[in-house]
């Protein structure tokens, strides 16, 4: 069978691979992240290495499944669009909004609080609330055109990965190291115990989102090489440089100055650098928050467009520019969702990164239902034409199966956070859900689990 295409191209199509690189970079390496594993280092020592191993190995799983998936369904919808003909119009409208939309909403805000809590430690009383600016630059950034997204991207990810390894190498040759001996790594990558499975739920936060190259697939050049391509290369890369800042801290600092710090990066820069850091970790935090924003700015609303083509959103998601052949509409709706916790909750930020997490792990189940869209897929249409086909099926997805439900159940380290956490992420799902039901079964007037075929659903 072959793909069947839409009547009209609407989108362009101008990314090639350096630029999905950049764009799966883009999220993962937020402000948040490079928090993640330097505090992962500050609690595991030696044996966070070994879960940053994990994490990749995970990571390689939904890579494989969402360049599969991807190359069989190329349309901008990503998961919403390979659900609805797997297991139906309801689970892939709740994998989306869930799994996609809220993460996006509560990560950003979270991002920009902590922006400007950064620039406030470096500058006091010189920026006030610059992630305001930040949101409405990247708003227009993207409505101009993809092409300017990823002139922009493009800069942002590899002026930040580039300030990464500088602070990896600088680590390394740095002279006063009060922390441990790089040699002791091995021993504790190799007498590991249960506790590093706890670590590899910190690690895996820090390679999520590389499938955010998926709802661009509708704008990218040669996506049967491009796609799984920049997802992988992107694996590897942040890979390397992830261990290159994790050593750099491990021996350098003290595990405890990287847990009790809310900022520990900025404490890994001043250590190196002295009061010169300033101006790096300023750049460094600048570039990290302006990369997440410009990517999930980007890729998000393309979901939204997807699923108005698929009749699972209002038709207005599906207005593009007329001159730019952007998604307008939907770029503008997730500027304005994620405003609201940034107004609501500007003093409350404990409770954002609570909902952050929350959110966090309902997309982690969004990475359970794409394992099971691509099993389902496989035998549903065992002779369909695949440009991509995951290797060792359906090993990857049954480890990324257990492994996200793992850390779905581990979310948090502490015991009261992972209840609030299951009450938040819970009402989350109960609130998509109930937009899926109503639109599935009002609006569409379709059972909630019919499934699309395949013909339709790449015409539509």
């Amino acid at each position: 069978m072959v793909p069947v295409g839409r009547p009209a191209v609407e989108l362009k199509r101008v990314l090639g691979l350096p630029a999905l690189f950049a764009v799966a970079v883009g999220v993962v390496v937020a402000q948040g992240v490079v928090v993640s594993i330097l505090q992962g280092v500050g609690i595991g020592g030696a044996s966070f290495f070994a879960a940053l191993l994990i994490a990749f190995a995970l990571t390689l799983c939904y890579v494989f499944t969402f360049s599969e998936l991807a190359l069989m369904l190329p349309r901008a919808g990503s998961i919403s669009s390979y659900t609805e003909v797997a297991i139906g119009h309801f689970p892939a409208i709740v994998a989306t909004i869930a799994g996609y939309l809220a993460p996006a909403v509560f990560g950003l805000s979270a991002e920009l609080f902590l922006l400007d809590e950064v620039l406030d430690v470096l500058y006091p009383d010189t920026f006030g609330s610059i992630g305001w600016i930040v949101l409405v630059v990247f708003v227009i950034l993207n409505v101009l055109g993809v092409d300017v997204f990823s002139k922009v991207q493009n800069l942002l990810a590899y002026l930040m990965l580039a300030g990464l390894i500088g602070v990896g190498v600088a680590g390394l040759i740095h002279a006063d190291a009060a922390g441990a001996s790089v040699d002791s790594i091995v021993e504790g990558i190799t007498h590991v115990d249960a506790n590093v499975f706890t670590l590899t739920v910190m690690a895996m936060w820090s390679f999520m989102a590389l499938e955010f190259v998926c709802p661009m697939i509708e704008e990218v050049k040669n996506p049967g090489k491009n796609i799984p391509r920049s997802m992988i290369a992107a694996a590897v890369a942040l890979l390397v440089i992830y261990f290159l800042v994790a050593l750099a801290a491990y021996r350098v600092l003290p595990g405890i100055a990287l847990t009790e710090s809310d900022i520990p990066h900025w404490v890994l820069i001043l250590e190196l650098f002295g009061e010169h850091g300033k101006l790096i970790m300023a750049v460094l935090a600048i570039t990290a928050t302006c990369s997440t924003i410009n990517t999930v700015i980007a890729t998000i609303p393309r979901m939204l467009f997807g699923m108005a083509h698929n009749h699972q959103m209002p038709a207005i998601f599906m207005k593009v520019h007329p001159r730019t052949k952007t998604p307008w509409v939907g770029i503008v709706f997730v500027a304005l969702l994620i405003m609201v916790p940034l107004i609501l909750l500007r003093n409350q930020q404990g409770i954002i990164l609570t909902l952050m997490i929350s959110a966090a792990a309902v997309w982690l189940v969004s990475y359970v239902i794409a394992h099971i869209d691509l099993i389902v897929l496989r035998k549903k249409y065992s002779d369909y034409n695949r440009p991509f086909k995951s290797p060792w099926y359906p090993l990857p997805q049954i480890l990324g199966i257990t492994g996200m439900v793992y850390m779905i159940i581990n979310n948090s380290p502490s015991s009261a956070m992972r209840s609030q956490v299951y009450t938040n992420a819970g009402v989350m799902v109960i609130i998509a859900g109930v937009y899926a039901w109503l639109w599935v079964t009002f609006k569409m007037k379709r059972k909630l689990f019919d499934t699309e075929p395949i013909e339709k659903a790449l015409s539509d």
